[in-house]
């Protein structure tokens, strides 16, 4: 807050000194000093334009009126405080803020602009201000679109992996919890174990994912908590291991634990191999054993895999297992 504060007291310095400067070197004749006084209301709303973007724009059209009433004066400085507010207005403020700004700047600059020419660039000048703002809007949305979509497929893949090894460690636990008491314990404890991982993740998907994001390393403990349920996991690697960019450690984790979870959920399967293949590239692939399920995968999670193994420069296939049994579900990364 401290900085911020600090980069609006220096942008309007640096507004009213260009404002001012053709004055202040130039000598003025006799009378004309009442220019300050619209250079000065033109250049301080410059300070408030962040927390009050269409007052601070108001402001500063009073000083341009100001000194457009005047027919006779030094020549029309050039606006560098009232174009950056107008550009905060489109990048921040409000919908019917906006529209009523960008009305009020076209009608008073058709009031005060005499010749034609003059009228076009100073309207060309100001939408070249509003259209940057508003780009710099539209870009700050789709950004945050996309930290909202991450976290929506965070919390899909965390609470969609623990949920599905506590619902089978139940159902076990309640088949075999009169003819064998030790297996039924171990699943309840499974159960609780999963339940307080799942707790753990959540909390941290929910103030933002600030803990650090799931690393290739990751997978080796996801492959342990996947066993709790009794499916027999296996993990390989082929080939030298390589440093990858963090964005794609994590979508390489999550497609690991989105095709773990289907296996669990939905496969009916015993076992499950995860290999990655560093031979050309990285390819990540998980097959299981279990009745397979053909090429409708899209139903199962898969769809947003899609989209975030894409992202970042891989795609997705997806079909039967070895040797025509099971599921498969591969990604393949140009590394």
């Amino acid at each position: 807050m401290r900085r911020r504060w600090l980069t609006d007291v220096g942008l309007t310095l640096v507004v009213l000194l260009a404002q001012s400067a053709p004055y202040v070197f130039v000598s003025r004749p006799p009378g004309e000093e009442w220019i300050y006084w619209p250079v000065l209301v033109t250049s301080l709303p410059a300070l408030t334009r962040r927390w009050q973007p269409g007052l601070s724009l108001a402001v500063a059209a009073v000083g341009i009126a100001a000194y457009a009433a005047v027919d006779a004066g030094p020549p029309q400085p050039i606006w560098y405080g009232p174009l950056v507010i107008f550009y905060t207005v489109a990048y921040q403020a409000g919908r019917i803020e906006r529209v009523l700004c960008v009305v009020g700047t076209v009608v008073g600059a058709l009031s005060v602009i005499g010749s034609v020419n003059t009228a076009v660039r100073e309207l060309a000048t100001w939408s070249a201000a509003y259209a940057i703002g508003a780009l710099g809007r539209t870009r700050k949305e789709m950004a945050a679109q996309a930290e909202r979509t991450r976290i929506a497929r965070d919390l899909h893949d965390i609470l969609g992996h623990s949920l599905s090894v506590m619902i089978v460690q139940a159902e076990g636990g309640a088949a075999v919890a009169r003819t064998d008491p030790g297996r039924a314990e171990a699943a309840f404890d499974a159960i609780s174990a999963s339940g307080r991982e799942a707790m753990g993740q959540l909390r941290a998907a929910v103030s933002a994912l600030r803990e650090p994001p799931p690393q290739l390393a990751d997978i080796h403990q996801l492959v342990r908590t996947t066993q709790r349920t009794g499916l027999s996991v296996r993990l390989t690697e082929q080939g030298r291991p390589r440093p990858l960019p963090s964005e794609v450690q994590v979508v390489v984790y999550r497609l690991v634990q989105e095709a773990l979870t289907n296996v669990v959920k939905h496969a009916q399967a015993t076992s499950a191999e995860v290999t990655l293949d560093w031979s050309s590239g990285l390819r990540v692939s998980v097959e299981d054993d279990g009745r397979g399920g053909g090429d409708s995968a899209a139903g199962h999670g898969l769809t947003g895999l899609r989209e975030r193994v894409g992202a970042v420069g891989g795609h997705v296939l997806v079909g039967a297992g070895g040797q025509g049994k099971g599921f498969s579900v591969a990604a393949v990364f140009s590394c």
